[in-house]
């Protein structure tokens, strides 16, 4: 009998094809939502755990608020949208674009000689923009983008002093 049941669940699955799985992921829905968090508190604590490991004070819990939070804006958006038909989805997007820049600047310093902070001001400009991508349901950019982003903080600081110190005598 108990058999028979998951027969029938397991044929049901297998005639679900992958455009229906992730037209089923763009809709706002329980499912959608879970994984949208879940993917926005990754991609951003992947991000943040590098910006710990170089010992700088936006971490890895920093990074993954706000990429959730930025997913939670645009998912907030979509579903005004959907179920309300009213608003633009993206004008909650804009003003978390707009709106981190604040939260950057608190994380530069100036003083005489160099600027500090920019990177991590860009990190999370970055990490509020993966968000975006994934409470809209763009997965796959923010996937890549958030690759990208690692591979560009944990790896290119190498590039960078080598070209720096060849051609122009300098040490970042």
């Amino acid at each position: 009998m108990m058999g028979a049941f998951f027969d029938g669940i397991w044929s049901a699955v297998q005639s679900i094809s992958i455009e229906e799985i992730a037209a089923y992921l763009r809709e706002v829905n329980t499912v959608s939502i879970c994984l949208r968090i879940i993917l926005g508190m990754i991609c951003g604590g992947v991000i943040g755990i590098e910006r710990s490991r170089a010992h700088q004070v936006a971490g890895m819990r920093t990074y993954m608020l706000v990429c959730m939070g930025a997913t939670v804006v645009m998912l907030t958006g979509q579903y005004m949208h959907a179920f309300f038909e009213t608003g633009d989805p993206a004008r909650l997007g804009a003003q978390v674009v707009s709106g981190i820049g604040f939260l950057g600047a608190g994380g530069i310093i100036s003083s005489r000689e160099k600027i500090k902070g920019l990177t991590t001001a860009a990190g999370l400009w970055a990490s509020a923009c993966i968000g975006l991508s994934i409470g809209i349901g763009f997965y796959s950019a923010a996937i890549v983008f958030t690759v990208a982003v690692f591979l560009i903080l944990s790896k290119f600081r190498k590039i960078e002093r080598y070209i720096n110190a060849k051609f122009y005598k300098e040490d970042i």
